[in-house]
């Protein structure tokens, strides 16, 4: 079963994360991309350990379903076909540092000129203006934007995510910014240029915290796990480790209280309501700690959940996956057929129609050049990497 995008042509010219998480998001929704990819290939082919056998597992992470093609921007001929092959495409995708590619002819101008129906868009750290020459790292944008000033105990240092959370975001909003792109091509026949940043990404990422500032002049600082709005909505102990405990509004705070055998923190003016309950946190985090020691996380987790509490213990992230797998979801697919297939996480869209594919693992690097530059040499109308119905 065709998806969503085929008979689309992605002209990949991103690298690390955020555009090839891009790309891999469209190719997994049937679009044909083609990895450019430069003699050294991918900078996170080099990123390991972890491994499985000889290939970066980063890499492997977020490159199924593409198909990679070696051009040496430096050599002439190479940039023959790079150019080509954005005249070609309908969604052409980098992530240089903003102009970069106009010296290659690569840049949207030079190439909407010669197809003007193309979606081309571009990732960058910082924008195309005053943070055009600012280096674009997922870990830099996490500190500059305030992200870090967040992460960590009250008292502690600022932290990093435990993944780059905005590369993974930028990486989604471009997604959203090209389908978007798409429709309007359907309907205008035009193409366009569709732009996200990282910094621009976080800011909106942060939703509570950076609204708390522009909406409230109100400069958030680090809780720890606590949430400044809420509670309880953090880990609490128990009699043999922590469980997340959350109660979203005063039903569930009662809820709460019923299963701990405390029902009468519910009625406590001092906890009534949420704002009650987050103001006077330190008077309710010891009642609540109180009862929830003298049982297992387990108990609990039983107990809460059959009463419609939200809650969950903080697990491994091989955990996660077989937590996942209990529910049913299955989270890891099978990326290709045989000895080659490579395991990998499902893309997180269900479709009742056209679901994605996991047609091709990773590929190596160059793995498709020959198959490439010879329909990029061959006339338009020679059959090839996509269909040019809709180039």
């Amino acid at each position: 079963m065709q998806g969503p995008l085929a008979g689309l042509l992605v002209a990949d010219f991103s690298r690390i994360l955020a555009g090839p998480y891009a790309s891999m998001l469209l190719g997994d929704l049937g679009a044909d991309v083609v990895k450019v990819e430069s003699p050294g290939g991918d900078d996170t082919r080099t990123w390991r350990p972890p491994v499985r056998g000889a290939e970066s597992t980063y890499y492997l992470g977020v490159n199924r379903n593409k198909r990679s093609v070696t051009l040496d921007l430096k050599d002439a001929d190479d940039v023959v076909l790079a150019r080509e092959l954005a005249a070609r495409a309908d969604i052409v995708l980098e992530n240089f540092k903003p102009g970069g590619l106009a010296k290659f002819g690569l840049d949207y101008a030079t190439v909407a000129a010669k197809n003007p129906r193309v979606v081309y868009a571009s990732i960058s750290g910082f924008g195309s203006g005053g943070g055009a020459s600012l280096p674009g790292y997922d870990l830099i944008v996490q500190a500059m934007s305030g992200l870090m000033s967040l992460t960590g105990d009250a008292g502690g240092p600022p932290y990093r995510a435990g993944i780059s959370v905005f590369d993974v975001m930028s990486g989604l909003h471009a997604t959203i910014g090209i389908l978007a792109a798409l429709e309007h091509r359907h309907r205008s026949g035009e193409g366009q240029h569709v732009e996200v940043n990282l910094l621009s990404a976080a800011l909106s990422t942060m939703v509570n915290q950076t609204s708390a500032y522009v909406a409230g002049g109100v400069v958030p600082h680090r809780m720890g796990n606590a949430h400044p709005s809420l509670f309880p909505y953090e880990p609490l102990p128990t009699a043999d480790g922590d469980l997340i405990v959350t109660a979203g509004n005063d039903g569930q705070f009662g809820r709460l209280c019923q299963v701990l055998g405390v029902p009468e923190l519910a009625d406590d003016p001092r906890f009534a309501h949420n704002q009650d309950r987050t103001a006077r946190r330190e008077e309710l985090r010891p009642l609540l700690v109180e009862r929830l020691t003298t049982r297992t996380r387990a108990e609990w987790f039983t107990d809460l959940l059959a009463a419609g509490v939200p809650c969950g213990p903080i697990n491994t992230v091989a955990e996660g996956v077989a937590f996942a797998e209990s529910l049913g979801l299955d989270p890891v697919v099978q990326v290709g057929c045989g000895e080659a297939a490579v395991p990998s996480v499902r893309n997180p869209v269900g479709y009742s129609a056209t679901p994605a594919r996991y047609d091709r693992p990773p590929p190596g690097l160059d793995e498709h050049g020959d198959e490439v530059r010879s329909w990029l040499r061959s006339p338009r109308t020679s059959t090839g990497p996509a269909s040019e119905e809709h180039a």
